[in-house]
């Protein structure tokens, strides 16, 4: 499970620099050893936590059209929430 965390990191890292996301903001608690990014693109939004201590643990939460959570557990879920909201910008 360990190394489809890992790959799940490096293909939503790979996916956000191609399509140009920007990290909005960066906050770090550290009394957890958690790192907190927030990402955009035009109107839509993720977050990306990051245990610093076990980067193979990073989750990441989107939001849908809606304003509905959606929790990401690969990256077709993520891409699907991106291109749903860019459709409706029309």
């Amino acid at each position: 499970m360990r190394s489809l965390r890992a790959n799940l990191q490096s293909k939503v890292r790979d996916w956000t620099k191609l399509m140009g996301f920007r990290l909005n903001s960066s906050q770090t608690d550290q009394k957890k050893n958690v790192t907190t990014r927030h990402y955009f693109f035009e109107t839509f939004n993720f977050l990306e936590k990051l245990n610093v201590k076990e980067p193979d643990k990073s989750s990441y939460i989107c939001f849908d059209t809606y304003g509905e959570k959606l929790k990401v557990r690969s990256l077709l879920d993520l891409q699907t929430a991106f291109y749903e909201n860019i459709s409706q910008l029309k």
